[in-house]
């Protein structure tokens, strides 16, 4: 599986790299590089179209191998969580026993 990530990560770093070179209707970032036309020679946008299908391919291999990894394990983040017992809520009020009530000597006013 860590296979599968890792050829993902890089596919998909690739991918979004190649397609920001290629030339598009606004003539992408390619204009800026002039030295990549030369160093892929006079079929330059071939060779790139060429290239990101493979990689959209691959990317796309890797995305349903992962989540069919993922179905198979079958396991959810809330399942391997600790249980949480269930605890007393604090209200903030206090409960008070009863107390008896005080008997005062009573001193008759003459």
């Amino acid at each position: 599986m860590v296979f599968f990530i890792v050829v993902h990560v890089i596919a998909c770093s690739f991918l979004i790299i190649l397609i920001l070179i290629q030339r598009g209707h606004g003539g992408g970032l390619l204009e800026s590089f002039s030295g990549v036309e030369s160093m892929f020679g006079t079929k330059t946008n071939e060779f790139l179209a060429r290239f990101t299908t493979i990689l959209a391919i691959i990317f796309f291999i890797t995305s349903i191998g992962l989540a069919l990894f993922s179905v198979r394990q079958g396991r959810s983040l809330m399942q391997t969580a600790p249980k949480a017992t269930a605890a007393p809520q604090a209200t903030g009020v206090q409960e008070v026993p009863p107390v008896a009530p005080v008997q005062s000597p009573v001193n008759p006013a003459k």
